[in-house]
């Protein structure tokens, strides 16, 4: 017996068998266009005026609503590409 601890597999293999490329580029692309979409509804009051006035310190309202829409780029990007991975991964169990 030896001393050696053999190496880890690579997971390279698991991740094009669950397409986490192509379900990342979904994902983003998803999530800049609803947070675009989102954006430009309330900066440009597409609907309207929304009722109120706020005050938004330093970045004034077009820069806190760009750092919104950031957030939800980012959330919603990471939202459908776990649940395309999820679908994904169900998929392929069901094959085995």
């Amino acid at each position: 017996m030896t001393d050696e601890i053999p190496g880890r597999p690579s997971s390279g293999g698991l991740v094009q068998a669950l397409n986490v490329p192509r379900n990342a580029k979904l994902g983003v692309a998803t999530g800049v266009a609803l947070a675009v979409v989102v954006y430009l509804f309330r900066v440009l009051e597409l609907l309207g005026p929304f009722a109120g006035t706020r005050q938004y310190p330093i970045l004034g309202a077009e820069g806190w609503f760009l750092l919104l829409a950031f957030v939800l780029a980012s959330a919603t990007a990471l939202f459908v590409t776990a649940l395309l991975t999820v679908v994904s991964a169900y998929r392929l169990a069901r094959e085995l």
